[in-house]
């Protein structure tokens, strides 16, 4: 089983996540931010992980350290839970629609954090989850967890909708980029390394 789990403490918040990556069976997120919760369910069920996130920030200021440190910390969990990375895919890419809006997320387990983000948002906030957080979560997330990240929404109207459509489409290109490929031999690279 490729699992871990990770506790970080900070003067802002308390961040508890454990993530298995052969296991999806168990979905578990209280963050106390209504909309992202329901965004890394979305990642968790459609990236077919179980993902557990237990998250106490200091949300009587804003969500950005809560988002942004749970952004860290499940990053360094899927490092930690890939390991060697020995016969994963490594790439994995994703469109997925959410009525009017399509989202996009390429990305590539390589070892070298990078993100490209191209997506606006016409409302500022979806309950007390600030929309400028989705660019912030991607960046931690990438960053921690060595993964170059692309993302974009390519149209849409509607902010939940688009932001959705992220959220569904990196938990599908992680799942596609985390599966073990008999074919395979080694890790997929031609330096024999993915650090």
């Amino acid at each position: 089983m490729r699992e871990a789990s990770k506790a970080r403490q900070t003067f802002e918040t308390q961040i508890e996540v454990s993530c298995n990556l052969d296991d999806a069976s168990e979905v578990s997120i209280e963050t106390g931010v209504g909309f992202f919760d329901h965004m890394l369910e979305l990642f968790a069920r459609h990236g077919r992980i179980g993902l557990s996130v237990k998250a106490n920030g200091d949300l009587h200021i804003d969500s950005h350290h809560t988002v942004e440190d749970v952004g860290i910390v499940l990053g360094q969990v899927v490092k930690e839970a890939l390991g060697d990375k020995m016969q994963i895919n490594r790439y994995g890419t994703a469109y997925v629609p959410m009525d009017e809006a399509l989202g996009f997320v390429s990305l590539d387990i390589s070892g070298r954090p990078y993100l490209v983000f191209d997506a606006t948002f016409d409302q500022q906030s979806l309950g007390n989850f600030d929309t400028e957080l989705v660019r912030e979560f991607l960046q931690a997330f990438s960053l921690h967890a060595g993964i170059t990240l692309h993302a974009r929404v390519l149209y849409g109207m509607n902010t939940h909708h688009k932001i959705e459509a992220i959220f569904k489409a990196l938990g599908r290109a992680l799942s596609e980029a985390i599966k073990i490929n008999p074919d395979i031999k080694g890790v997929n690279s031609t330096k024999g390394l993915i650090e």
